[in-house]
């Protein structure tokens, strides 16, 4: 069985999944890497579920075109998203924090926008 080791905000998770495993499917069900791991959709269409792949990607797909969409040249830093993966082979994954976002600009009364 495919061993799973999750990193989220220092901390490491592991443990073995049965092969064709997706981790968002299983996170929904409220098992392992649930709650740990951040998702949403489950479907490829918002990305809170992206993952940098830290070891066993030769055993993953190729990224597939809602990967490409969702997530462009991050694809080239070793990012997937875990709603599309299959796990079949050992995997270790990490989940960053997210990038802080620019404030948004708030016009307030008075105010020349």
């Amino acid at each position: 069985m495919p061993t799973v080791t999750f990193h989220k905000q220092g901390q490491t998770f592991v443990d073995e999944v049965k092969p064709q495993t997706n981790l968002v499917v299983r996170a929904g069900i409220r098992q392992f890497p649930y709650p740990n791991l951040r998702y949403e959709c489950g479907m490829g269409k918002c990305s809170k579920c992206a993952c940098r792949v830290i070891a066993g990607a030769e055993h993953l797909p190729p990224p597939n075109w809602k990967e490409k969409k969702q997530l462009g040249e991050r694809l080239e830093q070793g990012y997937r998203l875990a709603c599309q993966l299959w796990i079949e082979h050992d995997i270790e994954l990490a989940q960053d924090d997210l990038p802080a976002q620019a404030p948004a600009i708030v016009a307030t009364a008075g105010a020349d926008v």
